[in-house]
């Protein structure tokens, strides 16, 4: 028993302008303001993103989403087990995050803080998007996706495995490039680790996944980045493990976003493979 999909990111940033800009024109996402923070709705869920100015730009936490009040109880334990600090979080917290049990740890492997929650708050109103798009692929597969850097490559697909209750999806390594791809859910991978390099810092966020209902949605998408100047640093291309169609750019904290659509899912007769490229087509660097 583990974590169901990955419900949210929050984000502190100095550039909240920027933030806005991409988020609201590019991808189309539903603002909700809330004491100088931002929620952003992307489907039925309250919010899936949030911004909140500060000085310093940083992934403030990761969220991942269980089933019940027994699971997240079950999750916990194994986690105190393991020797990790978990906090239980208080109705303040809880009202910001719009759920109803919610409780925190640092991840020994990534290093960074995460929250586990049950009982997310549904809107009674369909999502608005800032723009003309289809919406998102969400529902039990969650958010998307989220790749990290690790210093430990082994050992954090190990404690992801056998304590957050991920099973590997596939590998790819090439280049310098060792990468495990592990899902909690139908979607291809919601989780994959990279090992760290003398420019990728372990703990450090790669990039974050949102997938499209609809190709056309990446592709206005991307005009719209090339056309506002905001910086692409993968070209559109096809992925040989997930075979999801997409392109990354550069978000105003740093750290990549990808937009994609058509990603396969995870199937009962699934085979564990192990690629030598992560490309079928395209994906090629800017500047390569």
């Amino acid at each position: 028993m583990g974590v169901d999909s990955l419900g949210y990111i929050a984000l502190t940033t100095t550039k909240m302008d920027e933030w806005r800009t991409l988020l609201e024109r590019v991808f189309g996402m539903e603002p909700r303001m809330r004491d100088g923070a931002i929620d952003y709705r992307i489907d039925g869920y309250h919010h899936r993103i949030t911004l909140t100015p500060d000085t310093t730009d940083s992934v403030e936490v990761i969220g991942w989403e269980l089933g019940s009040s027994e699971a997240l109880a079950t999750l916990v334990k194994i986690l105190q087990d393991r020797g990790v600090a978990v906090t239980m979080e208080g109705a303040d917290l809880r009202a910001r995050r719009k759920v109803k049990e919610l409780c925190s740890f640092t991840c020994p492997m990534i290093g960074n803080r995460q929250e586990l929650y049950y009982g997310p708050l549904i809107s009674n109103t369909p999502f608005a998007p800032s723009r003309g798009i289809s919406g998102y692929k969400t529902g039990t597969l969650g958010l998307g996706h989220v790749v990290y850097w690790v210093k430990d490559l082994a050992a954090s697909v190990k404690f992801y495995q056998d304590v957050m209750g991920f099973a590997i999806s596939d590998y790819i390594a090439w280049d310098n490039n060792d990468a495990v791809f592990m899902h909690c859910n139908r979607r291809h991978h919601t989780l994959a680790l990279m090992q760290d390099g003398p420019n990728t810092p372990a703990g450090a966020l790669m990039h974050l996944m949102v997938e499209a209902n609809s190709y056309d949605d990446v592709g206005y998408g991307y005009d719209l980045v090339r056309d506002m100047g905001i910086p692409v640093m993968i070209e559109p291309g096809k992925h040989s493990n997930d075979h999801m169609q997409s392109f990354y750019l550069q978000t105003p904290s740093g750290f990549w976003l990808e937009y994609g659509y058509g990603g396969i899912e995870i199937g009962p007769d699934w085979q564990v493979r192990n690629y030598d490229a992560p490309m079928l087509w395209g994906h090629r660097f800017v500047g390569s």
